[in-house]
């Protein structure tokens, strides 16, 4: 069936909105709308680019930072990055507060509105299917299908094995989920479709025999003859990190083999500590788990599903706030990964699943979880809702409309009280008093906000 496309509205100066008006489409075109915060979602969107791609269907990648007003992109993930490092516990209480609120405060949400144009205006006009990989993203596209912006269907794809409230809005068509377990909480949240299609990881990532491991090993200067524990804290390096790699090295269950992402300094401070194997950033990370023996985490995000996906058992091991512990929680209910709670009980699970039943039974059921999204994955039901055409629009909620005025006023002030949300706790952090009024006003510079040019360019995460 002909999928028509999108139906953009275009807001005049005067607050008058045309008819909708349907554009000539090439109807093998679907856009991913992603973040660069950490790298779960951006791997996420560049496998299902791979599929999608291998499928005949041309695809579009965004950034949805990138899209954000006043060049607030950085700002939000600098902050959320600095509340993670320096106040873990705010991070805590504002996810656990969304979370029983159902979902983002004002701000945040006027902030995701006037983000509403730019997203709608970097579409390519034969845009046929939208993903989102971000909850932000949902939240944009859920609310311009809503207000009749954007006929094309939106799917969004959960990374995370917990659903918090954010990943579930409104005006989504469909939410693909990795397992039962998010489905449900998804479903728990108010979705309405939630299709359970497996999760995605990076063909590379898959079981090895003895010749590839001691291969794999070689290539990493790893010992041959010992068991290994693979520490991991996604593409910033954060949490306890150091204080988990000293716990490995003492129980003596495994010899930790750490990697630290962008966080040089980390792997300094764990050469430091006597730590003989920490590195940086991995480009060869499906040949770093083939050497090894167990995954230790403290995130449950994307390399959790690609250790699934090598064969290999995972343990959640003193989580990072928010989402860390509910994917721990999440992972363990779907038993695919053992939750550590107590230190006194690390040694005795490490060797359980690096040469036990519990090791056993963690690797059948993660590559259980790909058994069936190697052919009929995340990309294969995006594919099939591309191309059975647009479901009806949802209801719409009454949506209001903007003149380029008012817009232009929520935008700014949106800005600023975003800004000292999302960075404000992390930055308070940081710099003492004198240092931290400079950065407040550096930041709020009325000139910066209005051209966006306030900060350095910088590569995305993939």
């Amino acid at each position: 069936m002909a999928n028509p496309g999108l139906t953009l509205r275009r807001h005049r100066t005067a607050d008058v909105l045309p008819a909708p008006r349907t554009v000539a489409m090439c109807s093998d075109r679907v856009a991913i709308v992603s973040a660069s915060v950490g790298a779960g979602h951006d791997g996420a969107a560049a496998e299902l680019e791979r599929r999608l791609t291998a499928d005949g269907l041309v695809v579009d990648r965004h950034d949805l930072l990138d899209l954000l007003p006043a060049g607030l992109g950085r700002a939000v993930r600098d902050g959320y990055h600095r509340m993670l490092v320096r106040a873990p516990w705010a991070y805590q209480r504002l996810y656990t507060g969304t979370e029983r609120a159902g979902g983002s405060g004002p701000a945040a949400r006027a902030l995701l509105r006037a983000a509403e144009d730019r997203v709608l205006r970097a579409l390519h006009p034969g845009t046929g299917t939208v993903v989102s990989t971000y909850p932000g993203a949902s939240r944009v596209l859920g609310n311009l299908r809503l207000a009749g912006r954007l006929t094309a269907p939106v799917v969004t794809y959960l990374t995370d094995f917990s659903v918090h409230p954010l990943w579930v809005a409104d005006g989504v068509d469909v939410h693909l989920a990795a397992h039962a377990v998010p489905a449900a909480q998804a479903r728990a949240a108010g979705a309405r479709d939630v299709r359970v299609c497996g999760p995605v990881a990076d063909p590379r990532f898959r079981p090895c025999g003895t010749p590839e491991r001691d291969r794999a090993r070689a290539g990493f200067g790893l010992p041959y003859d010992a068991p290994l524990a693979l520490l991991v804290a996604g593409s910033w390096g954060v949490g306890p990190v150091r204080q988990v790699a000293r716990e490995l090295r003492d129980c003596g269950a495994a010899v930790p083999v750490v990697v630290c992402g962008r966080n040089e300094a980390l792997a300094r401070q764990l050469a430091a500590d006597g730590i003989e194997h920490a590195y940086g950033w991995v480009d060869d990370m499906p040949g770093l788990m083939h050497a090894a023996d167990v995954l230790v985490q403290n995130a449950g995000g994307l390399t959790s599903l690609e250790a699934f996906a090598a064969g290999l058992p995972v343990a959640s091991y003193r989580c990072i706030p928010g989402h860390g512990l509910t994917n721990a929680a999440a992972l363990d209910e779907a038993g695919v990964a053992a939750w550590i709670r107590d230190p006194a009980d690390l040694k005795s699970v490490l060797c359980d699943l690096v040469d036990g039943s519990l090791g056993r039974q963690q690797r059948a059921a993660g590559l259980d979880l790909f058994a069936r999204s190697a052919h009929d994955g995340p990309a294969a039901e995006i594919a099939r809702v591309h191309r059975s055409g647009p479901p009806p629009l949802p209801a719409q909620p009454g949506a209001r409309r903007r003149g380029r005025r008012r817009r232009l006023a929520v935008t700014g002030t949106v800005a600023c009280a975003v800004w000292a949300c999302a960075v404000g706790t992390g930055v308070a952090t940081t710099y003492d008093p004198p240092a931290l009024l400079h950065a407040l006003g550096h930041s709020l510079d009325p000139d910066r906000l209005a051209t966006g040019h306030g900060h350095a360019p910088e590569g995305r995460h993939s």
